[in-house]
């Protein structure tokens, strides 16, 4: 099966990833090309995984990468919306911090408001 890719843009830094299908070694490269052209403000990285169906290792390999680009520009990156086999996958390897995993849309910009509100409080 194929990986459909979409983006979607909220403010200058950040960038979602829509994926929907499987993340493999056939489909992996796709999506790492994408991430190695992102414009250099973009700074915070959410996959949403909703429609994400497999991930192999190779797709992991891509997330881990992108997780070490994103902290090189001080930003960070964040899953929402995981399908169940993905998240056992997660669970299974470790692969995430739980901090990087949201039940939903919603409760990732209450997580982003909260942390940017602390960091102009400071």
């Amino acid at each position: 099966m194929k990986l459909k890719i979409q983006t979607k843009f909220t403010g200058l830094t950040t960038m979602y990833l829509i994926l929907d299908g499987e993340l493999d070694t056939n489909t992996a490269s796709d999506l790492d090309q994408l991430i190695i052209k992102l414009d250099n403000r973009i700074t915070n990285l959410v996959f949403d995984l909703q429609k994400l169906n497999f991930i192999s290792s190779a797709g992991l390999r891509i997330f881990a990468k992108a997780r070490k680009i994103m902290k090189s520009r001080q930003g960070q990156i964040c899953f929402i919306n995981l399908t169940p086999q993905v998240k056992k996958v997660f669970n299974i390897v470790k692969a995430v911090p739980i901090s990087e995993v949201f039940q939903s849309t919603e409760e990732l910009d209450a997580y982003l408001m909260k942390m940017q509100n602390k960091n102009i409080d400071h």
